[in-house]
């Protein structure tokens, strides 16, 4: 073997889950060149050569990398909350080997040079696969659409403008339609601008108490029903991102018994909290869209149980520490959570909530699919993008121990069970306890 060269790799002992084909069973997986090579089931691997670099599992999960629809970093622009490398070792930390990163940053990702510069920028400096989502319009203002063939050629997965509405109906037309085009999927926040505005809250009780400005659950609903008149319209793919409100659930279950081509995702904070969490002001709970009450929690879950919800995202966004040390209404939303992904995740496996495949399907295959990604399952000729969990092992989270360079957590000192021991992208380990 050459100097340099990959050696072949052989897992041993490992209880391999696949959702994408249904397997869970204890055996052995065999890489060559950063692709799996085989999946043996059964205790009896076959021979294993004096080349390989051998993994005894003792008897771990070894599931498909995760994949992160949407996740921020700082760079450009913004490097003093996360950079693509930070970001990129709290996701081989948390068992994630793709994540998209958002188009909101300085300068906006709204052409294809800027498409260009993320994606050689993470070739050379980060750890796992990190993907460029492109504006849908310039700048993200919602006024005039960015170029989005451009960006597409220059390898950007999907269209977004992040957090803001796009509130002008013609021109989320124009963005569905043109998107059509280059089979470009459309990722759109569902919130009225003029009832979410300012909001830091759910409208009820608990805002009503605490004095936070609210917006109620029906603006995002009422956002999402025109977005899915709009998918009628042009027969785009849509992507709603992040719902988390019973009423609009209703909305998004209707859209697709109408068998409208819309798929929907929530964060891995709107299935894990709720308003009560808030508590005396904590703004590491402060999310964009805010927390929701227990109810919508609830309804949330059940969605991504029956399948409704399609993909669960970490929702990553890095802040410092003078962004969040302010009165609540003041405070920057958002948390980092891909390093806590998986195991938050896994807590709706120990509650008996959802079967374990189909909670690890919609951090790994179902995301894949949306994008054509070849990732997100473990068969012959698919990337060797894999982790090794203890499914059982416990883990108090402790900010210190956080490789990302913002460390806002919500999950700060919650006790959770599932803990990440390896994580290998094309064959390589990146990540080791």
């Amino acid at each position: 073997m050459s100097a340099g060269a990959q050696r072949p790799l052989a897992i041993l002992n490992a209880r391999i889950l696949d959702p994408a084909s249904g397997l869970d069973a204890r055996g052995a997986l065999f890489a060559r060149d950063g692709v799996i090579e085989a999946v043996v089931a059964g205790s009896d691997p076959g021979s294993v050569g004096p080349d390989h670099e051998v993994i005894d599992a003792g008897g771990s999960l070894l599931i498909p990398g995760l994949v992160d629809l949407r996740a921020k970093t700082g760079e450009p622009g913004f490097e003093t909350r996360e950079t693509l490398r930070s970001a990129s070792e709290a996701a081989a930390a948390g068992g994630v080997t793709t994540f998209v990163v958002q188009p909101d940053t300085d300068p906006v990702i709204d052409e294809a040079s800027v498409v260009d510069f993320i994606r050689r920028r993470a070739r050379d400096s980060s750890l796992v696969n990190i993907l460029p989502a492109g504006a849908a319009t310039q700048g993200c203002l919602g006024e005039r659409m960015a170029e989005i063939g451009l960006m597409a050629e220059a390898g950007c997965v999907y269209v977004t403008d992040a957090d803001r509405p796009i509130v002008n109906s013609k021109v989320m037309r124009r963005v569905l339609a043109y998107a059509k085009g280059f089979g470009m999927l459309v990722a759109h926040r569902p919130a009225d601008p003029w009832l979410s505005e300012g909001a830091a809250a759910t409208s009820g009780e608990f805002a009503g108490r605490m004095g936070l400005p609210s917006a109620p659950p029906e603006a995002e609903k009422i956002m999402l029903e025109r977005d899915l008149a709009l998918v009628e319209m042009t027969g785009a793919r849509l992507l709603a991102d992040q719902v988390t409100t019973a009423c609009a659930l209703e909305s998004l279950e209707r859209g697709k018994r109408r068998g409208l081509p819309v798929f929907a995702s929530t964060s891995i904070n709107h299935l894990t909290f709720n308003e009560i969490d808030i508590g005396d002001y904590r703004t590491f709970l402060k999310f964009d869209p805010p927390v929701r009450g227990e109810d919508d929690r609830q309804a949330v879950i059940e969605a991504l149980a029956s399948g409704l919800i399609d993909v669960v995202v970490s929702a990553h966004a890095p802040a410092p520490p003078e962004d969040k040390r302010l009165p609540y209404a003041e405070a920057a939303p958002g948390a980092v959570g891909l390093q806590t992904l998986l195991p938050a995740l896994l807590a709706l496996h120990h509650e008996g909530r959802i079967p374990l495949s189909q909670l690890i399907a919609a951090v790994t295959v179902r995301p894949a699919d949306l994008l054509g990604l070849p990732c997100g399952r473990i068969s012959r000729g698919a990337p060797a993008d894999l982790v090794l969990c203890d499914l059982n092992a416990p883990l108090v989270v402790a900010p210190d121990a956080l490789k990302s360079r913002s460390r806002n957590t919500p999950f700060d000192g919650r006790r959770l069970q599932g803990a990440v021991q390896r994580t290998l992208v094309a064959g390589r380990t990146v990540f080791a306890a």
